[in-house]
């Protein structure tokens, strides 16, 4: 087979021939990370099934876990375009609520992608997909937090609704899919939420029980806009408020 070039000339679209090959390579190897699993995203088939040889491969992504992280990248930026636009001014808990269903639902749609993801990471090594996610997922607790109802720190709340997420994914997909507890990940949900925030006080019968360290996650989250102090007293009422909710 002849192999393809990468022609790093763009094209009327600007977008060079090296960079539609490389298009072209993860989304072929996309396709059969879906149909097969890791297993099957070998750089042989890969350059079968996208017209080309081996040695391309390894020039675009240098080895196949350059690929494979290519990959995630392709499958999680569908993913995150699909996620619901960030509103400050909207009900924190039903904008987290979501996020947590889209969060499962491309699990359980994406299982090879998803399990390569969260499941098949080396130790202290986050991939940047799960870092992007995690980055949206910061941005609404930091949104409980500025309403007052984080009881926890932030950092702490955020890895926990993505370990329960995740978890509550991952224990699905561990079943054959006829005997898997539609209920699950909404139950995941409620006690995620009821460990990290306190009762809604506007709601119907809400009682007023925020305490010392949910008031100050609330102060954090305004710090920025606290003009009126300099960023060294900003930094230093900052590390206050953190041993406060520490």
């Amino acid at each position: 087979m002849e192999e393809l070039q990468a022609d790093e000339t763009p094209t009327a679209d600007g977008v060079s021939g090296r960079d539609r090959m490389r298009g072209q390579i993860v989304e072929v190897a996309a396709g059969l990370l879906a149909a097969g699993g890791r297993d099957a995203v070998s750089t042989r088939a890969v350059a079968a099934a996208a017209g080309t040889q081996a040695p391309t491969i390894y020039r675009l992504f240098g080895d196949k876990d350059g690929l494979l992280a290519a990959v995630l990248e392709y499958g999680f930026s569908t993913y995150l375009a699909d996620k619901p636009p960030l509103d400050p001014a909207a009900d924190p808990i039903a904008d987290l609520r979501a996020g947590w269903e889209l969060h499962i639902g491309f699990g359980l749609a994406n299982p090879a992608l998803f399990l390569l993801m969260y499941a098949d990471t080396q130790p202290g090594k986050r991939p940047a997909a799960a870092e992007a996610g995690l980055a949206i997922l910061r941005t609404r607790i930091r949104n409980i937090a500025t309403a007052g109802r984080l009881r926890v720190d932030e950092n702490l709340a955020a890895e926990l609704v993505q370990a329960a997420g995740s978890g509550a994914v991952l224990a699905l997909l561990a079943v054959p899919e006829d005997r898997r507890d539609p209920r699950l990940p909404d139950a995941m949900f409620d006690a995620v939420v009821a460990a990290i925030t306190t009762p809604d006080t506007t709601a119907p019968g809400g009682t007023r029980n925020a305490g010392p360290t949910t008031a100050a996650n609330a102060l954090r989250a305004h710090l920025p806009e606290l003009g009126m102090l300099t960023d060294g007293e900003r930094h230093v009422l900052g590390e206050w408020l953190a041993r406060i909710t520490h």
